[in-house]
């Protein structure tokens, strides 16, 4: 959750300084309550922007850009960007980074992860080893490996990358056997039959969080396949997101991190996010 030094939410930082300013005469009664009526979420008629979700949940809204107008993705950018430490669009088109980099120029651009991000402060979560290991069955699983790489990465989690390591050629993964086993929490991505993540799963102790994708030929079935695979898998410790969800992987694998974390919730450690 994101918290200041002494272990206070940003909406409850924003609240006791909107009250002290009260106090001091800066603000008349109907300014503050104009200020606190945005506070739950903000109508802007084709979007509802839900400002308290990281008072819930520890994250601030994300925005999924795919089906949204570029003019809608780039207002809501802003919008999330006035009140947010942190701004995330997944799925976005060359023309969805166009319009937001309109009006946010210092926005970043993840490429290959077809990802925005925009962070007000700089600093990891976790300045130790990766405690995340995203895990790549192949070179065509990028754009969904890097979607879970850099959402868990936003959020403030280091992350130790081993991609193109699938059961083709298990060697590759085996060489880096020491990496995987470093590793509090483990996303393996894989297309085709899936197989990647359940050898994953027999040689970790830590949870793993598999990703099917739907690379592969005509029996695949967008994915089905390696769904199917990766849900029946006889490996312990694996639990499965949606086809091509490298974000919820992503997510998931961080507030996997943050449980393992000994010292994640004590005031002296502040989540804060880092820019990728």
């Amino acid at each position: 959750m994101w918290r200041d030094g002494m272990g206070r939410t940003v909406d409850e930082q924003q609240i006791r300084r909107l009250l002290q300013e009260w106090r001091a005469g800066q603000w008349s009664d109907d300014e503050v309550v104009d200020r606190l009526r945005v506070l739950p979420f903000e109508d802007l008629g084709f979007a509802k922007l839900d400002h308290h979700r990281h008072l819930r949940t520890g994250f601030p809204e994300v925005i999924f850009a795919q089906g949204k107008t570029p003019e809608q993705v780039a207002e809501i950018f802003v919008r999330l960007r006035a009140r947010h430490p942190v701004v995330m669009a997944t799925r976005v088109s060359p023309e969805h980074v166009t319009a937001v980099q309109a009006v946010v120029p210092d926005v970043v651009h993840h490429v290959a992860a077809r990802l925005l991000t925009w962070h007000q402060e700089h600093t990891w979560r976790h300045d130790g080893p990766p405690r995340i290991a995203i895990v790549a069955a192949g070179t065509a699983d990028l754009p969904v490996s890097e979607e879970a790489a850099i959402t868990a990465e936003t959020i403030g989690w280091p992350v130790d990358r081993l991609y193109d390591v699938g059961v083709a050629g298990l060697h590759r993964l085996l060489a880096h056997s020491d990496r995987l086993m470093r590793a509090r929490v483990v996303v393996v991505v894989a297309g085709m039959e899936g197989a990647l993540a359940s050898v994953v799963g027999g040689l970790v102790r830590a949870p793993v969080v598999a990703v099917p994708t739907s690379v592969g030929y005509g029996a695949s079935f967008g994915g089905l396949s390696a769904l199917l695979s990766m849900l029946n898998s006889c490996a312990t410790g694996v639990a499965v997101v949606n086809i091509d969800n490298g974000f919820g992987a992503g997510y998931y694998a961080a507030l996997l991190a943050e449980l393992a974390a000994p010292a994640a919730a004590t005031p002296e450690t502040p989540l804060t996010p880092r820019d990728v």
